[in-house]
Order: C-alpha cells, then structure tokens, then sequence
C-alpha cells in the first residue's frame, strides 16, 4: 500500500477514535476530539498531494479517499446532535447526509457509464464550510468547558451579564446552530447544482 493510501487509511481510523472522544464529552476529551479531528483533515490535503506528486493515483485511493472524508465529517455532525447544549436539529443533519448518499449515487450511476463527475467550485465551498463548521463548534465546546472547569460559568450566565459577557454567551449558545444551517443550505446548494449539471446522467439511465 503506498504512502496516499496509508493517510487515506488513517484517516478512517481516526473516525472512531474522534467518535468516542467527542460522546464522552468532558472538557479535556473534547481538546482530544479537535485534535484528531484537525490531524485527520490534514490528511485530506496530504494524501491526494503525496498520490498527485508520486504519480500513485490508485483505484483504491479514489474509492477510499471520499468516502473517508464523508466518514470523518458525518460522524461529526451526527455527533454533535447527540450535545444537548449545541441545540443542532435533527433535520439539518439527515439533510446534509441525504444529500451524500444522493451525489454518491449520482456518481455511481456516471461511473457506470464512463462519465466521471469532478468536484464542482460549489463542492469545494461545501467541504470547507463543513470542516471550519465542525472545527468552530469544537472550539466552542472547548471554551464552553473553560468557563465551567475554571470559572463555574455556563455560556447561560455570561448571556445574563452585560457589557462583552453578553456577547460571548449569545455566540456560545447561538452559533453552533447558525453555523449549521449555513452549511445546511450550501451542502444543499451544491448537491442540486450537481444534479442539475449532470441530469442527463439520471434520463441516460431511464433508457
């Protein structure tokens, strides 16, 4: 297995160990989860950059190499509705992965016939309003657990206070869930721009 593989590979390792630290969701786990969650996006960039620069594309790296990504970032997202204080909606979650699972399919279906379906400038805002969404609320859960380890403050109580308190309470409570919606409608944005780019792929496969 050449070098691009192995990081396309660790990455899905990673997932679960990033899983598991952000369920036990204690303050110290949650730096953890950032970590990993930042290492393994690192790999994102590396593994293609390794397998473009060693000339080692592989038909196993571009099988593994999204699927990887759609892992780490839905097990993120997914993750996340399970904190009770992010207040992240259910719907936004099942949105954005009913949209993979729809562009995955399309992709499939124009594999089939030959035709392969590049990443769109839609796509790549996609992606990168997803990882600085989940990094961002990582670090609010990490501030969110500074103020209760250090100071036995909830994001609550800064909300009552005034002055940059209020401030800070208002961005801890409310923009996790904003945040999410904006990745919500641009990860809808790009997968209907896919279909509508591509929708002779659907009409070829009615024939």
């Amino acid at each position: 297995m050449n070098l691009a593989n192995r990081l396309t590979l660790l990455r899905v390792i990673l997932v679960p160990v990033f899983v598991v630290f952000l369920a036990i969701d204690t303050f110290y786990f949650n730096i953890l989860a950032l970590i990993i969650f930042i290492i393994a996006s690192i790999t994102d960039y590396f593994d293609g950059l390794v397998a473009r620069q060693q000339n080692t594309v592989t038909t196993f790296g571009i099988f593994l190499d999204p699927l990887a990504d759609k892992l780490l970032v839905t097990s993120a997202f997914v993750s996340f509705i399970a904190i009770a204080e992010l207040q992240i909606p259910a719907w936004m979650v099942i949105t954005i992965i009913a949209r993979e699972f729809i562009i995955t399919g399309l992709r499939s279906l124009g594999a089939s016939k030959n035709v392969i379906i590049p990443a769109s400038i839609f796509g790549k805002v996609k992606t990168t309003s997803q990882i600085t969404a989940i990094i961002t609320i990582l670090v609010i859960l990490i501030v969110e657990g500074v103020l209760v380890k250090f100071f036995k403050l909830t994001q609550y109580d800064l909300f009552e206070m005034s002055n940059w308190q209020y401030y800070l309470g208002w961005i801890l409570i409310n923009l996790p869930y904003w945040l999410m919606f904006v990745v919500t409608i641009l990860t809808l944005y790009s997968g209907i721009n896919y279909i509508f780019q591509h929708k002779d792929i659907f009409r070829d496969s009615q024939k």
